[in-house]
């Protein structure tokens, strides 16, 4: 099949860049994957796609996509062809977002706190002030082990030059973790055979240290200090991450409540359970900071539960992420990002960003006017992909319309360099195809950190398109992260010794699993 795949002028996951004879090799990660593709052939790929796609509707994975008002509820898109990266690479990337999220905790902190990043002249106030995500009511608070955003999915992408940038960070909600872990389950059933001879580094682990991070931020003076009673905190079954609540809730074993099932009495939290109130000590809110207190907030909210501000403040509970970390969502905020790093860390950022302006200062929004049709132009305060406007593929009158946008809020704009995408191959219509793809992983950080082995693939779906958000037609893959030389601890090297020594067959002990001893 690789025969006949045609790939695009930039940087290909599985193919190299032509040799001499103008070959394009697999990549030195991806071999295992190449050859297993063409050995199978097109019609053995297209039953496997045909049986990964029942196997996700018989399992209820979906997402929620909204047109015209109404909800419509849809099985979760899914291709194949999983994503290979090396994992030499990997550990660098892994570095890198631990350093970005320590930054940007420690950013949130400065904000609602001592704010030395505007005395010294880091960022401008303003940044601040007209965030859509600053809380002025988050103002003096500081959470256990001064963790604010205790999970971030960081969007990341590869350029044709092979680089891999942060294209921008979400600290208040992430979602898609749960679609991470079903990929891999399901590609594990249509790829075992790869999964059994080689390397590939296991993701189910993150609901357990998602739930061991949660666990740490208890408050100090917890009700149950050895086991502190964490809950999942929804918006409720018309949510589009409404799967990927109860999944995590369900692989974390915790309850997964709404606001109506939660009271505060005597600045502690509550939940209504079949025996009784019980003390909540941790929520992982997957609620907006506008809907998680009606008496702090917004007044009309029924997704909250009043008092919830007042125990967080008194240090009665901690909401993970906490309330007012989308000051550090924003856009505007991600231009700064490396010299916040350099300023609190005093380190070199391991991951660039996309080179990137911010229309809130004269010279570069003049800079962006001026160069707009070469732009990638996005406000501040949306996400989800909404609101964009791509320079190179824009018509006149969308580029004038985002001119007079931005003239008339210039703070609420940011412009981005156009970075063409790195492809994956995709089953499209019988054959593969060269797709653009952006990946999402998901960092944890309370008193340790933890970064996902890969992310969320996301595709774009449309030869040539460069959106790959799910609620805009873009589907998704696994992402493998394969060590070429399996590293060998004296546990493992044990095993596969014992194994060996009583003549045993098949692959080494530990390959089914993938992972890092």
């Amino acid at each position: 099949m690789l025969a006949d795949y045609q790939p695009l002028e930039t940087f290909d996951e599985l193919v190299d860049w032509p040799d001499a004879s103008g070959d394009r090799p697999a990549r030195r990660a991806a071999r295992a994957l190449a050859e297993h593709l063409s050995a199978i052939g097109p019609d053995e790929l297209a039953i496997r796609q045909d049986l990964a796609a029942h196997s996700i509707a018989a399992s209820g994975i979906s997402f929620t996509v909204y047109s015209e008002g109404v909800g419509i509820d849809r099985a979760w898109p899914f291709d194949i062809v999983p994503r290979v990266i090396e994992g030499t690479e990997w550990d660098r990337i892994e570095a890198g977002l631990i350093q970005r999220l320590t930054a940007l905790n420690r950013f949130i902190g400065d904000v609602y706190g001592a704010r030395s990043c505007i005395a010294d002249g880091v960022v401008p106030a303003e940044l601040i002030e007209g965030s859509k995500g600053y809380r002025p009511e988050c103002q003096g608070m500081e959470p256990p082990a001064g963790v604010w955003a205790h999970v971030c999915g960081s969007d990341l992408v590869r350029g044709a030059d092979g680089e891999m940038y942060v294209l921008e960070d979400n600290l208040r909600v992430p979602s898609g973790a749960s679609y991470l872990l079903t990929n891999r389950l399901v590609t594990k059933r249509v790829f075992a055979e790869l999964f059994a001879n080689q390397s590939i580094r296991p993701v189910d682990a993150y609901p357990d240290r998602l739930l061991r991070i949660l666990a740490s931020a208890a408050p100090a003076a917890a009700s149950a200090a050895t086991h502190p009673n964490v809950v999942l905190l929804t918006p409720g079954i018309y949510n589009s991450a409404y799967f990927e609540h109860s999944f995590l809730a369900r692989q974390m074993g915790i309850a997964l409540v709404e606001g109506r099932d939660l009271f505060v009495e005597d600045g502690l939290v509550y939940a209504y359970t079949i025996d009784g109130p019980e003390r909540v000590d941790v929520i992982y809110r997957r609620v907006d900071d506008l809907f998680l207190d009606p008496s702090v907030f917004r007044p009309d909210s029924v997704l909250g539960c009043p008092g919830l501000m007042a125990a967080w403040r008194a240090g009665n509970v901690t909401i993970a992420n906490a309330p007012g970390t989308g000051v550090a969502d924003d856009k505007a905020v991600y231009a700064f990002a490396p010299d916040l790093i350099r300023y609190y860390l005093g380190q070199e950022p391991i991951l660039a960003n996309v080179p990137t302006w911010w229309c809130g200062r004269p010279d570069q929004k003049a800079e962006v006017l001026a160069r707009l049709p070469e732009l990638v132009v996005k406000p501040t305060g949306e996400s989800g992909g909404y609101g964009i406007v791509i320079g190179p593929r824009a018509t006149a009158t969308e580029l004038a319309a985002c001119a007079e946008a931005i003239e008339a809020d210039p703070t609420g704009w940011v412009a981005q360099e156009t970075i063409l995408l790195s492809t994956v191959p995709t089953w499209c219509d019988g054959e593969l195809a060269p797709r653009h793809v952006d990946l999402r992983p998901f960092t944890l950080q309370g008193r340790d950190s933890y970064v996902t082995c890969g992310g969320l693939t996301r595709v774009a779906r449309q030869a040539g398109s460069l959106v790959v958000n799910s609620s805009q037609g873009g589907g998704s893959k696994d992402t493998w992260v394969v060590d070429l030389v399996r590293p060998e601890g004296p546990l493992v090297a044990g095993l596969n010794e014992a194994v060996s020594a009583a003549g045993a067959g098949g692959p080494e002990v530990g390959a089914a699993g993938g992972g890092r001893p």
